[in-house]
């Protein structure tokens, strides 16, 4: 089932199995956004991928990569798409912005807002544009503005919009978004804080000192990340100067990274916990738990190849980790007897391991007694130049244009 343009049939069947599954899951709550995604070939803005591969409920379809395999570009999965375009509360009639271009996302943005409506999608990727203005007008979508332009910036006769929709991971809210959305209009954006990254729909609120956002949902997804003036990595920090062991910070290294460099020369302290997490088991809140209590929350990703044993994280490639001071500790997880759950664990290393890993423990532990199965923090974005006695929240995180701070809600 390689080629996606004969066998018409087997791609209606397959685009309404997805569509049923998202509605069954409760992902798809619109009808319009029902009808828009059972109507729109996805097949046919996926390029060359398979058919099964198109119509995979939970996959993303990368479209490109550069020569160190970085994925640059990509069609995001069925499930992604149905939960932003939620988020959007779109209606017949509005203006939208959509950063971020495939061509896709743009057609069901322009069944959903109708021809009374306005869709006009940017990309900086000349490519990428170039490829999605031929798909929309090959499929009758030729009223979407397609633009090639660097999105962080103001967009040519734009005017305002409703909606703000990003479809790339960003690590920033460049004002030219606010600025382009209309008083009560949305912003929708996997925005990335602490390595952590949420499709957090905004709202605007006019504060007593000046306007900032605040969410009015936000959910775990993952994306490929913007390019441009906004563009921004995380930073590695190599534990004893090897690359066997990367800690990840998305906000700056810790102020004396070197004084983690002797930390692998003392005993791994290991603590099982006593929570335990079905394997289903959604896990934002217990994430943001972690991003929020720990100062020095990062990532632990550790080189297969060059793997010695001395961390022993159970997924290599990423494991929620903090920094404090001479110290570094990372979770670990087990499964149970009854082989449906899993209990988390906390390894250490360092001067004070014995003291981090149970610092690290009554973290969890405080999750689970006050956070698990309750509301995602909630997110507020201000300007950068926001005083800090007017910002409020458990955690405060500095970017280049905005402040965003994580509380969690009252009682």
């Amino acid at each position: 089932m390689t080629d996606t343009t004969v066998e018409p049939g087997e791609a209606t069947r397959l685009r309404n199995k997805v569509v049923d599954e998202l509605c069954a899951d409760g992902t798809i709550v619109s009808p319009a956004i029902e009808a828009a995604m059972r109507k729109v070939p996805r097949h046919e803005f996926t390029l060359d991928a398979p058919l099964d591969q198109a119509y995979n409920t939970y996959a993303a379809v990368i479209t490109k990569t550069d020569e160190h395999g970085v994925q640059l570009s990509s069609v995001s999965a069925p499930q992604i798409q149905a939960m932003m375009l939620e988020q959007a509360r779109l209606l017949p009639g509005m203006r939208v912005l959509e950063i971020g271009s495939g061509g896709l996302n743009a057609a069901y943005l322009a069944e959903v807002v109708g021809e009374a409506g306005e869709v006009v999608t940017v990309d900086i990727d000349p490519v990428v544009t170039e490829r999605a203005s031929r798909l929309l007008v090959e499929h009758g979508y030729d009223r979407v503005r397609v633009v090639t332009a660097d999105a962080a910036e103001l967009i040519a006769d734009l005017g305002e919009v409703d909606v703000v929709l990003v479809t790339v991971g960003a690590w920033d809210i460049p004002p030219a978004w606010i600025s382009q959305l209309k008083l009560g209009g949305r912003l929708v954006v996997p925005l990335r804080m602490r390595g952590l990254t949420r499709s957090v729909a905004f709202t605007q609120v006019k504060g007593e000192h000046g306007g900032y956002l605040e969410s009015e949902s936000a959910r775990i997804c993952g994306f490929v990340p913007m390019q441009g003036s906004t563009a921004h990595r995380e930073e590695l920090l190599l534990v004893n100067g090897t690359p066997e062991i990367g800690l990840r910070f998305d906000d700056g290294l810790p102020a004396d990274p070197h004084r983690l460099d002797n930390a692998v020369t003392h005993p791994r302290r290991e603590l099982w916990t006593g929570v335990t997490v079905g394997l289903q088991e959604l896990l934002d809140t217990l994430q943001m738990t972690m991003a929020i209590s720990l100062p020095g929350f990062c990532t632990m990703a550790v080189d297969e190849d060059l793997d010695t044993g001395l961390v022993a994280p159970t997924n290599k490639r990423f494991a929620l980790a903090v920094v404090e001071d001479d110290t570094f500790g990372y979770l670990v997880t087990r499964r149970t007897d009854d082989d449906k759950h899993v209990e988390y664990g906390v390894h250490a290393l360092g001067p004070n391991a014995e003291q981090l890993v149970h610092k690290v423990a009554d973290v969890l532990r405080d999750w689970e007694g006050n956070r698990r199965g309750g509301p995602s923090p909630v997110i507020r974005a201000y300007p950068a130049s926001t005083p800090g006695d007017l910002i409020h929240g458990d955690r405060v995180i500095g970017k280049v244009h905005s402040r965003i701070s994580l509380s969690w809600p009252s009682a």
